[in-house]
């Protein structure tokens, strides 16, 4: 098992205002071609339309016309969008909208601010390098940035002149896929406009664990794309392939027309379902970590990781890969676990890459149980952090895709594997399975001892020395614990160690002789770690 996974039970522009229709085609079952031809004969006549009436919409000599969106109408009208080129230039403003009834008979026509979209000369007397210099200096808060330097017809004020339309991409101050498109004159040299490449946009996910959600997304020409430009994380379908064979450049970006995703169903079909609980879940890690801790991603640096769904092929599993700097998450084993990409299971191995730019724990004997704990814990608090009303918070690991949990935290033996107490021998536990010593620790510094209900779920912890312990709340004993792994923790600390680190984060925190530190040492008692 790979150092950074969850082990897994068996089972389980200038705007133009468009007439538009209120009600769409709906085309049935096996009217497709005829759909298509009825497309195609639209675009044929709103092309002979514009011919005919060239005065109208300013269409002359040298220009084309290319088909960017067809509407047809319940009741036959149709609407045919244009971009227009002229000697082979894309002409910015120059878009128009032909609006025809059934029989294909001109009826009205929406036109962007151009009308006219000739220009003396497409030689331009300001050369490409000299554009795409002058686009990177008016580009100063994009690092690393690139230029792409185009040759275009801007009339987006309605007066056609040769321009050099220059994308500068490179990364934001946060690592986020940041970017500026510069225009300026090919003639003069002066710069026209300048405004942001990266647009962000509020989708709307279906998801399979956390119902209806928003998700940050990235605008781009023709639709949208899962690449959140707030935290720079991207969502890609790894096409099943073995993780062992994926890097951050494999698989394909989710895109969608509609910035509308997924359709909420465990073990769906449309495969950007998994996609929308990836890259919300990872985007409640990221804000988690900078919102509690104020770290700013994973490794501190601000950079977003590559995030793929659809990873091997029945692969009930996820993980975490420093190497790659991706998270990669399996679709479960096709009939029991759906898809592993709920909030807890998310926020563990993405954990596992804090543990490695941080304590950087051993993945053996009893640091490997710490390991995994550490993971268990920061992956159910993201779950708490997230405070979502259909997977809310509580002290059962991965519960949603791995039903009814894998791991639990007020008694780790139910799983019939894990370790509620300390031995001597806990070191030769696997490592998910040693982890239980410290995740009971958690639950007892958080709620104590003893039967309790929280959110619904009843609990039942005892200690392992017969005492009673009184918990004081999971988030003071996260605060604790995440400065005892960042500050005081090393690669070799056993469950002894973690007790001094946590007793000595304690006492940063609240003091010596406070409520805290002596809750952390009680739980710590009461799983027999002295």
């Amino acid at each position: 098992m790979s150092p950074t996974s969850s082990s897994r039970r068996p089972l389980a522009v200038g705007a133009i205002a468009v007439v538009a229709a209120l009600v769409s085609v709906v085309v049935p079952t096996g009217t497709a071609s005829a759909a298509t031809g009825t497309r195609e004969a639209a675009i044929a006549q709103a092309r002979a339309n514009v011919t005919r009436n060239a005065g109208v919409f300013g269409f002359g000599a040298g220009q084309d016309l290319v088909v960017k969106d067809v509407v047809l109408d319940a009741d036959g009208t149709q609407h045919v969008r244009f971009d227009r080129t002229y000697q082979g230039l894309p002409v910015v403003g120059g878009d128009l909208v032909v609006h025809q009834d059934a029989r294909g008979r001109l009826k009205d026509s929406s036109r962007a601010a151009a009308h006219d979209a000739a220009v003396t000369s497409t030689v331009p007397k300001v050369p490409a390098q000299a554009g795409a210099a002058n686009a990177i200096a008016a580009a100063p808060g994009v690092q690393d940035a690139t230029s792409t330097p185009e040759l275009v017809v801007w009339a987006a004020d309605g007066t056609p002149r040769l321009a050099w339309r220059t994308t500068v991409e490179g990364s934001g101050e946060h690592g986020q896929p940041a970017g500026k498109v510069v225009v300026t004159d090919a003639t003069t040299g002066e710069q026209i406009e300048t405004y942001d490449a990266e647009h962000q946009a509020a989708g709307t996910g279906h998801s399979e664990y956390t119902g209806d959600i928003t998700i940050d997304t990235t605008a781009q020409s023709g639709g949208y794309t899962l690449k959140d430009p707030v935290r720079g994380h991207v969502t890609k379908d790894a096409n099943n392939v073995a993780a062992s064979a994926l890097k951050a450049t494999s698989g394909t970006p989710f895109t969608s027309t509609t910035n509308v995703w997924g359709d909420g169903k465990k073990f769906s079909t449309d495969r950007s379902t998994a996609a929308v609980d990836a890259h919300a879940n990872t985007a409640w890690t990221f804000d988690y970590y900078k919102n509690t801790f104020g770290r700013n991603g994973i490794k501190n640096d601000g950079k977003g990781a590559t995030v793929f769904v659809h990873v091997g092929t029945n692969w009930d599993n996820a993980q975490w890969s420093d190497s790659c700097f991706c998270m990669m998450t399996g679709d479960g084993d096709g009939s029991t676990d759906p898809e592993q990409v709920d909030l807890d299971t998310m926020g563990h191995e993405m954990t596992h890459g804090v543990t490695s730019a941080t304590a950087n724990l051993r993945y053996s004997g009893e640091s490997g149980g710490l390991n995994e704990s550490t993971s268990d814990i920061f992956g159910t608090m993201v779950e708490w952090y997230a405070n979502n009303p259909v997977d809310t918070g509580d002290y059962l690991f991965s519960d949603q895709s791995t039903p009814p949990w894998l791991r639990r935290f007020d008694k780790p033996s139910l799983d019939g594997r894990s370790a509620d107490c300390w031995s001597s021998s806990v070191g030769k536990l696997d490592v998910h399975n040693s982890s239980g010593v410290g995740n009971h620790w958690f639950y007892l510094a958080s709620e104590g001892s003893g039967s309790k209900t929280i959110n619904g779920f009843t609990y039942n912890s005892p200690t392992c020395n017969n005492s009673t312990v009184t918990g004081i709340g999971n988030q003071k004993i996260a605060k604790i614990w995440y400065r005892a792994l960042t500050v005081y923790m090393t690669s070799t600390t056993n469950y002894k160690g973690a007790r001094t680190a946590s007793l000595s984060a304690a006492k940063d925190l609240y003091g010596l002789n406070s409520t805290e530190y002596k809750a952390v040492a009680a739980a710590w008692s009461g799983v027999n770690v002295n």
